[in-house]
């Protein structure tokens, strides 16, 4: 039997092989943050490539290459907003029906209600996204010590390590992710991320384990309080993924609002550059440097600024459908803590 060093992090930004960088900024960064650094990051670019070469004003007064590139921009632009309002009636899409789909709906939501508020022994369960996931984790927190004061008295020491491994990682986890969530507001990354923190799937496959290694021997108690905080376990799995859904239709509805806003001065400035901009007559210059090829760099980067963006909340729509992709006790990402499970072939 492993024991608790064996066993994966609880957080995502130590189980995944991204570095923690790299993860705050595919996930956690704002949004506007993002945008603006690749736009920081796309101008500095031209600029550096613009004076670096030094044929490059001569290449682009003999050229027709400044038409060519904003009229490539209009082109893009307009096709860009057109796919984005394709998507938002692809999102729309999912909330419209006949009444009798609208009630289905209604039905499964209240019953995913109803088992949660049974699991978690309340009247109701909690409304909000962040506080209905924070019951969860919290109740299994509560059935994992449960569980470990039932499986106190048993003279099997394997049993009782195994448990104790799993209450000790499953408590202190739940108490992290359960502050985290203490405040969330949905609409925001913040219930995600704490979420994703969460690493039931692991839990529920640990707790199948000791039912499958430890179960004959264990008291009628102890077998009750295991089955409750699996439960729990295999709850939070399905009010993830639904939330999560969620969240990318309004993060959809959020990008698609942010493009077409967003579209209208690159539009504008890529019209400009190719209707009134003369490359050849332009001659202006600023601490005696030839701006040329700086207005180029910075006009260009704004027309890019619908590409960015989608680009800026593509990567984290991405990045948590990779770490989300199963549902349960899989574990798809490589690990060295997973036993191999025999059997009679």
């Amino acid at each position: 039997m492993t024991d608790a060093s064996d066993q994966p992090s609880d957080l995502l930004r130590e189980r995944a092989s991204e570095s923690r960088w790299k993860l705050w900024f595919l996930l956690e960064a704002d949004r506007r943050l993002v945008t603006g650094t690749l736009l920081a990051v796309l101008l500095v670019s031209f600029l550096a490539a613009g004076y670096a070469i030094p044929t490059a004003e001569g290449a682009i007064r003999t050229s027709d290459s400044v038409d060519t590139l904003f009229q490539g921009f209009l082109t893009a632009t307009i096709t860009g907003v057109t796919l984005v309002l394709t998507l938002n009636q692809l999102v729309l899409s999912q909330e419209l029906g006949a009444v009798g789909d609208q009630r289905e709906r209604m039905r499964g939501a209240l019953g995913f209600r109803e088992d949660a508020a049974d699991l978690i022994d309340a009247p109701v369960a909690p409304a909000r996204p962040a506080q209905f996931l924070r019951a969860l984790v919290q109740v299994a927190g509560s059935r994992a010590e449960e569980l470990r004061a039932a499986v106190a008295d048993s003279d099997d020491d394997d049993l009782r390590e195994a448990v104790d491994n799993l209450a000790g990682s499953l408590v202190e986890n739940a108490a992290e992710v359960g502050d985290s969530l203490d405040g969330a507001r949905f609409g925001e990354f913040d219930v995600l991320s704490a979420a994703l923190n969460f690493n039931y799937s692991w839990k529920v496959y640990a707790a199948q384990r000791i039912r499958g290694e430890y179960g004959d021997g264990m008291s009628d108690e102890a077998s009750d309080t295991l089955d409750r905080l699996t439960d729990v376990l295999e709850l939070f799995g399905p009010a993830r993924e639904h939330f999560k859904t969620l969240y990318f239709q309004w993060e959809l509805i959020n990008l698609s609002r942010t493009i077409l806003i967003s579209a209208v001065p690159a539009l504008v400035i890529s019209g400009v550059m190719v209707a009134f901009f003369n490359d050849a007559t332009y001659h202006a210059t600023l601490f005696g440097v030839e701006t040329l090829v700086a207005v180029i760099a910075v006009t260009a980067t704004l027309a890019m600024l619908p590409f960015l963006v989608l680009l800026a909340y593509v990567l984290r729509i991405a990045t948590v459908t990779k770490h989300t992709l199963s549902i349960g006790p899989f574990i798809l990402r490589s690990t060295e803590q997973v036993e191999e499970v025999e059997w009679d072939a």
